[in-house]
C-alpha cells in the first residue's frame, strides 16, 4: 500500500529547518488584490475553484481557568465556475464524551463578491450527530458567483489532549498553500505521523522560550513552535475500487504520548498493546462484557449446543444470534455496549452483537475472541503503536481445529465466514486476553463466483428465445439477496427487463434465498426482439446481466491503490442454435489476457458447429488488490472484457 509513514518523536531532540518563501499577511475579512483578480488557477485549468490559503494554529492556552488545547482555522476558497462549483458547503467535527464536548468559538464565514460580502447566519448552521463520539457543524456559503472568495475561521477549545487532531493538507479543490502551525509546552509530548507519498515544502521548527504563562505561576514553560506547510498540492479525486482515501491524502497527525502535570507527576498515553489488553479485559464496555457465557448457554437450544461437530455447531450459534438479533446501524468500541440487555432487546449496536456471539461460541465450547478493525471508510490503524481511536468496529474472530474464521452477525445476507463487504481493510488486532493481543490480516474467502448458462434458439420466425440459468456464490450471492431478496418476483422480473429493452423476461424461479449456506440461483426465459437489417442479424450473445458491466478504469492515470475487496471469477457459456434460420457468417475472434504475476485471467472461446455457435468466457481477478503500477494492465484488462461483451456481434444471414 502506497502510504509512507515518517515518525518524528521527539520534541527537541532532532529538530528540521526547511526555509520557505514568506507568506504575505492574511487577515480574515481581507482577501489579498491578487486573489480578487484571479480567474483560474495555471496548475489546474479546469478546476471550479481553488483554495488560496488555509491555515490551522494549535496553541495550548488558560481558557476559563482551565488549560486548554486550542486550535484555530482559516481558510479561503476562489470560486471560477459557480455552475459547476460543489464546495459551497463545510463541516467542522468536533469530539464528545459524555456530557463534555469541545467548545467551537468565534466561528464567522463570509461571501466576497468584490467589496459586497455577505455573512453566514446562525439560522444556516446546523449540528450534525455522528457516530458514537463525534458531531459536526455544517454550514453553507450563500449567494456563491464566479470569482466569489469564500473565506471562513473558528477555534475549537478542547480538553482532550489526546485529540490534538491532524491537518490534511489536500482538498477536494487544489490548493495553493496550506500550513499547520504548532505551540506546544514541553510539558505535553506527541508523536507525528505524516501519511502519504508527498514531502513538506515547510518543516520548521524551534525552541520558544517563555511561551506558556499560567496565571498563579511564576515560571513560564517552553515550547516547540513548529510549522509544517505544503505549496501547489493537487486536488484529491476519487477514483473507483480504493480504501478510504484517509490513507493517501497528505496529512500530519498527531498522538499524545505522555504529559507532566503541574504537581510534576506524569501521566503516559502512548501505552504498548500490553498495557492495553490489560485496560481492556476490565474494561466495563468491552471484555467484561464476556463474562455472559452462562447465560448465553440458557438461551442457545440444545439442539445447537449439542452438535458434536465444532464447525456445524459454530454455524448453528452463528446463524442463531444472527437471526435473533437486529442490527440498529451503530457502532461501538469503548462505550455503551450492553450484550445482555441488547441480546433481550433482539436489537443492539455492532459490538452488542458481536460480543453476544462471542459469548454465545463460548458457552457453546468454542474457542473465540474479540478482533478490533477499521471498516473500510475509515483509514487502516497504524502499527507503530496503539491508537485506540483508529479501530471503530469490532468482529469476532474464531478458530477451530487451527482453522481461522472471521464472523460478523449484524448483516443478515453474509453466510458463515463470510464478512460484509465494510469489513474487507488489509488487518485487524485480535485480542487475546491471555497470551497477549496480535495483528491478524483480514482474508476475503476465494470463491466468489457468477456462473450462467444461456441456451438461446431460433424459432421459424426467425426470432430467438432460451432460458438462463445462474449460480452466484460467496459475495456475489451476498449482493444478489440483498438486492432481490426485499421485492416480489415480479418487481425482480422488472429489474432485470429494464436493463435491455429489446429482451422480455418471464417465467423467474429462484433457488436458496435464505439458505446463505447454499448458492443462490435464478433461472428465468429470454425472448430476444431484435429484427434482421435486411437479411442479415447481428447477434449480441452476453444478453444476460454480467458482473462486470463497464469499465471501472477510464482514467488516463491512477494515483492510489486499486482494491476489490475479494478476488471473482465469472463463468459464462452461451449456446445459440440457428436451426436452420440463418447462416453463421462471421464470429469474433478468440481470445487469452493474462494480468502479470497470474492475478488475473481473460478468455473467450467461439466454438462453430454445425448450425451452433458454443461461446465460452472466463474472467478471473485473482487478486483482489493491485498497487498503481497495474493501472495500465486492469485498464487493458477490462478495456477487452467490456469490449467481449458489448461490442462483438456474432454476424448471422437470413436463409
Amino acid at each position: 500500500m502506497s502510504i509512507q509513514s515518517i515518525l518524528l518523536s521527539c520534541f527537541f531532540l532532532s529538530i528540521t529547518f526547511c526555509h520557505a518563501q514568506q507568506q504575505p499577511p492574511h487577515t480574515f475579512g481581507e482577501p489579498l488584490k491578487e486573489e480578487f483578480a484571479m480567474t483560474s488557477y495555471s496548475l489546474d485549468p479546469e478546476a471550479s475553484g481553488v483554495v488560496l490559503y488555509e491555515r490551522g494554529n494549535y496553541t495550548v492556552d488558560a481558557a476559563d481557568g482551565y488549560i486548554r488545547l486550542i486550535k484555530q482555522v482559516h481558510r479561503k476558497i476562489k470560486v471560477f465556475d459557480a455552475k459547476n462549483f460543489d464546495y459551497a458547503s463545510f463541516e467542522i467535527p468536533y469530539y464528545r464524551e459524555n456530557e463534555v464536548q469541545e467548545n467551537i468559538k468565534d466561528f464567522k464565514a463570509v461571501t466576497h463578491n468584490g467589496k459586497s460580502k455577505v455573512f453566514v447566519g446562525d439560522n444556516a448552521i446546523f449540528d450534525i450527530k455522528e457516530g458514537q463520539h463525534w458531531s459536526r457543524k455544517r454550514f453553507t456559503f450563500a449567494n456563491v458567483q464566479d470569482g466569489s472568495i469564500l473565506e471562513y475561521t473558528y477555534s475549537i477549545e478542547t480538553p482532550y489532549f489526546f485529540n490534538f487532531g491532524g491537518w490534511a493538507f489536500m482538498n477536494d479543490l487544489p490548493t495553493i498553500y496550506s500550513e499547520l502551525h504548532t505551540e506546544i509546552p514541553g510539558n505535553y509530548r506527541y508523536n507525528r505521523t505524516l501519511y502519504g507519498n508527498r514531502k513538506l515544502d515547510v518543516n520548521h521548527a524551534e525552541i520558544k522560550l517563555s511561551c506558556f504563562h499560567l496565571p498563579g505561576f511564576k515560571l513560564a514553560a517552553d515550547c516547540e513552535s513548529a510549522t509544517y506547510a505544503m505549496k501547489a498540492v493537487p486536488a484529491y479525486k476519487e477514483e473507483s475500487h480504493m480504501l478510504s482515501k484517509s490513507n493517501y491524502i497528505p496529512a500530519m497527525k498527531f498522538e499524545l504520548r505522555d504529559m507532566v502535570h503541574l504537581d510534576e507527576s506524569k501521566s503516559a498515553f502512548s501505552r504498548s498493546w500490553d498495557d492495553v489488553d490489560h485496560e481492556f479485559q476490565y474494561d466495563k464496555d468491552l471484555g467484561r462484557q464476556l463474562k455472559y457465557n452462562s447465560y448465553f448457554k440458557d438461551q442457545i437450544p440444545t439442539s445447537i449446543t449439542s452438535i458434536p461437530n465444532e464447525l456445524e455447531r459454530a454455524k448453528a450459534v452463528y446463524y442463531f444470534i444472527q437471526e435473533k438479533m437486529a442490527w440498529n446501524k451503530e457502532t461501538r468500541i469503548l462505550q455503551d455496549i450492553r450484550v445482555k440487555e441488547a441480546f433481550e432487546k433482539k436489537t443492539g449496536n455492532s459490538s452488542e452483537i458481536n460480543l453476544g456471539l462471542i459469548n454465545a461460541l463460548e458457552a457453546a465450547g468454542l474457542d473465540a475472541k474479540i478482533m478490533l478493525i477499521a471498516t473500510r471508510d475509515n483509514a487502516l490503524p497504524t502499527k507503530q503503536y496503539p491508537v485506540l481511536t483508529d479501530f471503530n468496529y469490532a468482529i469476532v474472530f474464531l478458530t477451530i481445529n487451527n482453522e481461522k474464521y472471521l464472523l460478523d452477525a449484524t448483516d443478515k445476507y453474509t453466510p458463515f465466514g463470510v464478512l460484509p463487504f465494510r469489513d474487507l481493510n488489509v488487518e485487524g488486532r485480535v485480542l487475546d486476553f491471555k497470551k497477549g493481543s496480535y495483528w491478524e490480516p483480514i482474508a476475503p474467502i476465494a470463491k466468489n463466483m457468477h456462473y450462467a448458462n444461456m441456451q438461446l434458439a431460433a424459432d421459424a420466425s426467425g426470432l430467438f428465445s432460451g432460458r438462463v440459468n445462474e449460480v452466484s456464490t460467496g459475495y456475489i450471492s451476498v449482493y444478489k439477496r440483498k438486492e432481490y431478496n426485499d421485492f416480489r418476483k415480479d418487481e425482480i422480473l422488472k429489474k432485470k427487463q429494464s436493463r435491455n429493452e429489446s429482451l422480455d423476461v418471464t417465467n423467474l424461479t429462484i433457488e436458496n434465498e435464505k439458505d446463505l449456506e447454499q448458492p443462490y440461483k435464478e433461472s428465468y426465459d429470454i425472448s430476444l426482439h431484435e429484427q434482421p437489417v435486411g437479411d442479415k442479424l447481428f447477434l449480441y450473445p452476453f444478453l444476460m446481466q454480467t458482473y462486470f458491466s463497464e469499465n471501472p478504469f477510464t482514467q488516463k492515470t491512477r494515483l492510489y491503490p486499486i482494491d476489490f475487496g475479494f478476488p471473482v471469477m465469472n463463468n459464462y457459456l452461451v449456446s445459440i442454435a440457428v436451426n436452420d434460420q440463418y447462416e453463421i457468417v462471421k464470429v469474433p475472434a478468440n481470445k487469452l489476457l493474462k494480468l502479470p504475476e497470474n492475478d488475473g485471467e481473460l478468455s473467450v472461446v467461439y466454438d462453430v458447429s454445425g448450425g451452433r455457435v458454443n461461446i465460452r468466457l472466463n474472467v478471473k481477478l485473482n487478486n483482489p488488490s493491485f498497487a498503481p503500477e497495474a493501472y495500465k494492465s486492469l485498464q487493458e484488462f477490462f478495456t477487452e472484457l467490456i469490449k467481449i461483451q458489448s461490442e462483438e456481434p456474432i454476424e448471422l444471414k437470413r436463409i
